[in-house]
């Protein structure tokens, strides 16, 4: 019979996309959201609909919001389906490919920038199979425009817009076709590169002249000569920062061409760079003196700022693709220089020259560019270069010879290091006046974004000249340290008291902190700290917050990078008092700065709980007291993070004042609401609180528990879960009991530790190792209560899709439980919850894994060292579950034993097997005799082989236990499961030592276990004839010989 044939595609009507259309891009929410379903419909099931969209956003004679609505769908669906023969044909993509060169004249922004983005997506899967005329059909468009630009004195905006359009077309398909990692996408890239790189370089070469001779900014021709030439040379960096990576690789030669191509470019790029700079700074300072400005003219300013801040874009990220390649490209080092020079400029100007805005003379975002680009060739410019010669080298000698010291090798002079150090300490580095503002405004968020400095250091003034001094010091510390040892002592013999100076001093300390591992030798911080930094600390002045907020700083940050230990208490006489203080001269900024030092500190590998101590109930109070007043969440979390620190390292010690943090946490805990990070972080105090407290933690339980049930409960889980778990472990592994006088108690929450057992796999790992700890506590009463709801929760996880690593987890869980607990109180739970028939089952399929077969031979090792009776009637129960005779669970257990016992490499495990064998085999049952002549005294023989025992004799003569030469007291990580520190682990060490395995001598157990089995099946002589009559004599005499030793 021939195949039914599949429905056809159904076709999109034109009229009723049109309509869908204009009814999504109404103002009417009712047709808004039907026409929005009904276009998600035809954009999944009907061929047609995308050519049809493409097609309206075509037709100018629909009203705008019309067609901006139809290519804003379009470009969010069309592209994702682009390769579906059922909704494109091959008809529609043509048509669509044909119909994106004609959005090249669209006058409105919104939908010409859509178009961008689709031909820059549909080219990457397009061409040049499929769409290779892409090219020949974008760049006669852009020549025509560039020859009309270039040939007209008049040009205008409406003039050049096909040019603009067409040259953005190309930097999106550049950007595009520059992030293909497949070796097709490069071999394209290479091509379109080598076709167009000299064209594009040409054109940025003819448009040159005109920006470089700009001489009336309120011209529109100036404007659009501007942004032409900024697009320009935006196709150009996207190729080159494409090829430098590919350039230095080449090892070969075969990119020679490109290699010449991209040189021209990046050494022309650095002399324009400087003559567009030295032009814009020209061009504003005119205006300013002029004081004239019109939007044309501003619309200039704004544009060249753009194409100047592009080059410092374009060299800044061949540096962070490869600093040492970069630093030898030709001029490179005067480039950077110049614009190092630039900086120095505008910090000699007037102030106000400096703003972050793009009609400023000195744009903050040029200056950081500039000091980014020269901190990052510094360490290229240091006569303590390994392998390199020692040089000095002048900045008036880059400058004056631009190309034989432009090597690596080059190093600045000493005073140029120090005329930098001196402008960074006392022009960059220091507090400015909308620094302050700020302080005064928002005082918190002023602290987070301080604190969040190390992120932002790019983007800044301020942080990215600590980050410059920082290098100078790192690569000039000869030079550096002197000048920075001199400039301290010369400062903290002066005095402090107007704003000016607390600036400067401020920036001093800063500078010191940042450099605080070159300079802990020649800074004498305790003397510092003990004899100037405790009085000004103390100080009312109302200008002193700056400096106490850097002292905080200072102190946390040269305690935090280890240049003193945190044993003098001078340290934290200083931070608790500036953490406490409400008086004249301090502030929130200064408190909260403190809080975050005292983490620093607190956090340090040489911390001195005892030297802490007497600190101890202030600073709980005061950083308890900060969280409750503080607005913002960030800052609350920081100060938990920091209450954290000082719980988990005062270990003991905090004890006494653990009811106050107690006390607090509800209150926080309440006012947070839906601030989900902060909970967490208080969840995390409470953890660490708990694990500090130890055996005195079930004090705790009455917050503890209600916080465990609220993090796992129905719409919170999705955001506490992890934290509510941890929280929940560490209060059992460091309880003593799961019973006590106080309400609600642990034992409250097993219930919903069977039911995330049963139904969360997300936290299934985590929940085994709770189940565990219940276990360690008290087995007996959990299996009291709770015996066949457990059992059945493990099913559960067993049957469902748990992991292999969590099934293994249960499957050991389930092993200490047997070890635990006697086997009335989990014995008939495992059959009435099938478990038991399960691991038969599991024994009895070809396709079980080996992981999972070991742990189940582990299980029943147990139960059968545990009891062997228990064993027998679960081996019955599990035949008649399943509807099989006992002999063959037996052949599927033996069977298991036997093969997994290779797979078995401890010592531990396979005496546990071997023991287990022993108790299965003193039951006398036939199933496991027939096995002993061959299987089970090859598996005995090996083990006695392998583990060597003897017992221990003392004076009295009594049994002193087993000297196990095969353990070495080597007892696996894994086993204490990270309870290291707590209560458990002490429970988890005990149940080691009480282990069969360990305390029974094997060779007595197996001869044991054949005399049971002699009198069970009817004599010595029967079970001769039976079963050792049978044994290879060898391996008989070997048996003997090592039970008779």
């Amino acid at each position: 019979m021939n195949a039914p044939s599949k429905p056809a595609t159904p076709v999109v009507n034109k009229d009723e996309l049109l309509q869908i259309v204009t009814f999504a891009s109404s103002q009417i929410p009712a047709q808004v959201q039907a026409s929005t379903e009904r276009l998600k419909v035809l954009l999944d099931t009907h061929a047609g609909t995308y050519n049809g969209l493409h097609e309206i956003a075509a037709d100018c004679s629909q009203p705008l919001q019309v067609r901006q609505q139809s290519i804003i769908q379009f470009k969010n669906a069309a592209l994702a389906h682009w390769r579906s023969k059922k909704l494109l044909s091959e008809a529609d993509r043509k048509e669509i490919r044909t119909r994106c060169l004609s959005f090249l004249g669209e006058i409105d922004d919104t939908i010409a920038e859509c178009n961008e983005v689709n031909i820059a997506k549909i080219a990457r899967l397009e061409y040049p199979h499929n769409w290779p005329t892409l090219f020949t059909e974008i760049m006669p468009v852009v020549e025509s425009g560039l020859v009309a630009l270039v040939n007209s004195p008049n040009a205008t905006m409406a003039s050049t817009l096909s040019l603009r359009r067409g040259l953005k077309v190309l930097n999106s398909i550049f950007k595009e076709f520059a992030s293909i990692k497949f070796l097709t996408g490069i071999k394209t890239m290479l091509e379109v590169t080598d076709q167009l790189r000299a064209v594009l370089l040409g054109y940025y070469s003819q448009i040159s002249p005109i920006i470089l001779g700009i001489k009336d900014l309120s011209q529109e021709c100036t404007i659009a000569s501007l942004i032409v030439a900024h697009l320009s040379y935006k196709c150009l960096v996207k190729m080159a920062l494409w090829a430098w990576p590919r350039i230095i690789r080449d090892t070969q030669g075969e990119l020679t061409n490109l290699k010449s191509w991209f040189l021209q470019l990046f050494e022309s790029s650095t002399a324009q760079l400087q003559a567009l700079s030295e032009l814009r700074i020209s061009i504003v300072l005119a205006l300013r003196s002029s004081a004239t400005s019109d939007p044309l003219t501003s619309a200039s300013i704004d544009r060249l700022t753009r194409h100047v801040r592009v080059f410092g874009k374009f060299f800044r990220r061949l540096q962070q693709l490869d600093p040492g390649k970069f630093v030898e490209l030709p001029s490179c080092n005067q480039m950077v220089l110049y614009y190092w020079s630039k900086v120095v400029q505008a910090i000699n100007d007037s102030p106000d020259m400096i703003q972050d805005s793009p009609t400023a003379v000195y744009p903050v975002r040029f200056l950081v560019q500039a000091m980014v680009l020269f901190k990052e060739n510094l360490a290229r410019w240091t006569p303590f270069r390994k392998g390199g010669p020692t040089t000095e080298t002048s900045i008036d000698d880059f400058w004056d010879d631009p190309f034989t010291t432009d090597t690596p090798s080059a190093a600045l002079s000493q005073q140029f290091v120090e005329d930098a150090v001196r402008l960074l300490v006392s022009r960059f580095i220091p507090l400015n006046p909308s620094d302050l503002e700020g302080w005064v405004a928002d005082p918190e968020e002023w602290v987070n974004e301080e604190d969040k400095e190390s992120e932002h250091w790019e983007y800044e003034l301020r942080p990215c000249g600590e980050r410059v001094l920082m290098t100078l010091a790192a690569q000039y510390r000869d030079y550096v340290v002197p000048l920075m040892e001199t400039t301290f002592k010369a400062m903290i013999e002066q005095s402090t008291m107007d704003l000016a100076s607390v600036v400067q001093k401020e920036a001093l300390y800063c500078a010191i902190g940042r450099c605080a591992t070159r300079l802990r030798d020649v800074i004498p911080f305790t003397q510092w700290m003990r004899h100037k930094l405790v009085a000004e600390a103390r100080e009312t002045n109302p200008n002193f917050p700056i400096v106490k907020r850097r002292i905080a700083w200072l102190i946390g940050k040269w305690i935090g990078d280890m240049c003193s230990p945190a044993t003098d208490p001078t340290i934290w006489e200083i931070l608790v008092h500036l953490l406490q203080d409400r008086g004249p001269g301090s502030d929130g900024v200064v408190r909260l700065t403190a809080a975050n030092a005292l983490h620093e500190c607190v956090d340090t590998v040489n911390f001195d709980i005892a030297v802490f101590a007497p600190f101890l109930p202030v600073v709980i109070t005061e950083l308890m007291k900060l969280m409750s007043e503080a607005d913002t969440m960030e800052t609350k979390q920081r100060l938990a993070k920091t209450l954290n620190a000082v719980i988990t390292r005062s270990d003991g010690h905090i004890i006494r004042h653990a009811q106050m943090i107690v006390e607090g946490v509800p209150a926080l805990w309440t006012a947070a609401g839906d601030e989900w990070l902060f909970k967490a972080q208080l969840l995390v105090v409470v953890t660490s609180l708990i694990t500090s407290l130890k055996e005195h933690s079930s004090s705790l339980l009455p917050l503890v528990v209600p916080l465990v049930q609220e993090s796992l409960s129905p719409g919170v889980a999705v955001h506490l879960d992890e934290d509510g778990v941890n929280l929940w472990l560490a209060a059992l592994r460091n309880s003593a009991t799961l019973q006590s006088s106080s309400v609600p108690t642990l034992l409250q929450l097993f219930p919903l530790a069977i039911s995330l057992l049963a139904s969360n796999l997300d936290l299934l790992g985590k929940v085994i190792f709770i189940v565990e700890s219940y276990l360690f506590v008290d087995a007996s009463v959990i299996l009291q209560n709770f015996s066949l709801d457990l059992m059945g929760a493990v099913m559960g996880a067993m049957l469902g899709q748990a992991l292999q690593t969590n099934q293994k987890g249960i499957l050991n869980c389930m092993n200490f439980m047997t070890q635990l607990a006697p086997s009335s109180l989990w014995g008939e739970a495992m059959h009435r919850a099938g478990f038991f028939s399960h691991i038969v089952k599991i024994l009895r399929e070809e396709e079980s894994s080996s992981m999972i077969l070991t742990e189940c031979v582990f299980v029943l090792a147990r139960i059968a060292l545990a009891d062997r009776a228990m064993f027998l009637r679960l081996v019955s129960a599990a035949s008649q579950v399943g509807n099989v005779q006992e002999d063959k669970v037996w052949e599927a257990i033996l069977d298991q034993f036997w093969r997994q016992f290779d797979h078995l490499s401890e010592p531990r495990h396979r005496k546990l097997v071997a023991l287990g064998i022993a108790s299965l085999v003193s039951t006398g049952r036939h199933e496991v005799l027939e096995r002993v002549p061959n299987e089970i005294f090859n598996l005995w023989t090996d083990v006695l082989y392998e583990v060597r025992e003897s017992r221990k004799h003392v004076e009295d003569g009594e049994d002193g236990g087993l000297n196990l030469y095969w353990d070495n007291d080597n007892v696996p990580q894994s086993y204490y499961a990270k309870s290291e520190g707590t209560l458990e682990y002490e429970r988890r060490e005990s149940v080691y030592e009480r282990d069969p395995v360990r305390t029974l001598q094997l060779t007595t157990s197996l001869a044991g276990a054949l005399q049971e089995a002699e009198s069970a099946c009817g004599g010595a002589h029967i079970f001769k004839v039976n079963y050792l009559d049978k044994t290879d004599p060898t391996v008989l005499k070997q048996l003997q010989t090592e039970l008779a030793g």
